[in-house]
């Protein structure tokens, strides 16, 4: 059985960083690459990072290039998503999922049930 569990969410000011973090298992070599999602009130699920097939390196949206990172403890199973200078317009419920290769071309299968983070003074 595959499961992910994100966590890290809360509350935080604008400008401020937090970090979220994606537990997984059960997935097998060919699945292990996961993205992160969110998903903001009012607007279409939104895909902030995928795998590359080639390397595995992380590729970032537009809108969160050079201010979130993806990191991995790969003994730990565990993928961590940076996110810094936080903006209003960040807060959603973001979820982690697999497999989230960039060239993947289909929705993902597994999937965490979120964790909410809100940005706002």
């Amino acid at each position: 059985e595959v499961q992910l569990v994100e966590s890290g969410g809360g509350l935080v000011q604008p400008g401020g960083s937090l970090r979220l973090s994606c537990s997984a298992s059960g997935l097998t070599f060919d699945e292990y690459a996961i993205g992160w999602f969110r998903k903001a009130p009012g607007k279409e699920r939104e895909e902030l990072s995928c795998i590359s097939s080639v390397d595995r390196r992380p590729f970032y949206a537009n809108s969160v290039k050079g201010r979130f990172t993806v990191s991995s403890d790969n003994a730990k199973n565990t993928v961590y998503l940076q996110m810094n200078s936080l903006k209003v317009e960040d807060t959603a419920v973001y979820y982690c999922a697999a497999p989230a290769f960039c060239d993947y071309g289909r929705p993902q299968p597994y999937w965490g049930n979120g964790t909410l983070v809100t940005v706002a003074s």
